[in-house]
């Protein structure tokens, strides 16, 4: 009782209790900071992993500027129920290209980080034009606007170099590609598609008509972005880097 009583003094004297508190944080800071200093990277480098494509870019940001992250996470924790819902657990090096990343805090709807290849195209259409027509129990607001949206790469290239200031390694080829690479990704049998220029310049990179329809809309764009979450890495081979 006697060492439980002298904590009271600390509870009752405002500067103690404030010296205290500065202590307990900076011994707490030091202890997960510090570490930091010693690796030479805290983003494990992992194959497969690349900026995105212009297309998927201009897509990437359709979907920040609709709010999807505020209902669907891109964030797949390492515990047994979510990795047997979604997939694999996310990777530090799957955000690294992410400015902001999308990892969220809420799940509305369910995770997005594996969706690529998970559906069809089709169904994509379907569920952003009316959403309860595929999910009956769904809240989500409906897209059908995405279709009639048509865009152009007019500022593709200006995005891009956006990027590359804060970190995105795109280079001088991609940005002066940019708007090849996009009409080529959203309508790979145009006259002047080049899908394997595109596909050299960003591996796996998906080209079709997304939406199905004649022009390259938001839809496309949305679908072309969500359609790549996830497909990058190889899981199957991928092994960790215990040492990180």
């Amino acid at each position: 009782m006697g060492i439980l009583d002298k904590h009271g003094v600390i509870e009752k004297n405002a500067t103690i209790l404030l010296v205290g508190s500065l202590l307990v944080v900076t011994v707490g800071g030091i202890v997960e900071i510090a570490p930091l200093f010693y690796l030479e990277n805290t983003i494990e480098d992992v194959e497969g992993m690349r900026p995105y494509s212009p297309l998927e870019l201009e897509g990437r940001n359709i979907y920040i500027r609709e709010g999807c992250y505020v209902c669907h996470s891109q964030m797949i924790r390492p515990m047994r129920d979510e990795v047997e819902r979604y997939g694999h657990y996310s990777l530090a090096a799957e955000s690294q290209y992410d400015h902001p990343f999308q990892w969220g805090s809420k799940r509305t709807g369910p995770d997005l980080a594996r969706v690529g290849g998970r559906y069809s195209d089709e169904w994509h259409v379907d569920h952003l034009v009316d959403p309860q027509s595929v999910v009956p129990p769904s809240v989500m607001p409906k897209y059908a606007f995405l279709l009639d949206k048509l865009i152009e790469p007019k500022y593709i290239q200006d995005v891009m170099k956006t990027n590359r200031i804060v970190g995105v390694p795109y280079t001088d080829e991609q940005i002066a590609n940019a708007e090849a690479d996009w009409l080529s990704q959203a309508d790979p049998d145009g006259d002047n598609s080049d899908v394997d220029a595109l596909q050299a310049r960003y591996p796996k990179a998906q080209a079709r008509n997304f939406d199905g329809k004649p022009g390259v809309s938001e839809m496309d764009a949305l679908i072309a972005y969500m359609q790549m979450l996830g497909t990058l890495v190889d899981f199957s081979t991928f092994t960790p880097d215990a040492s990180r």
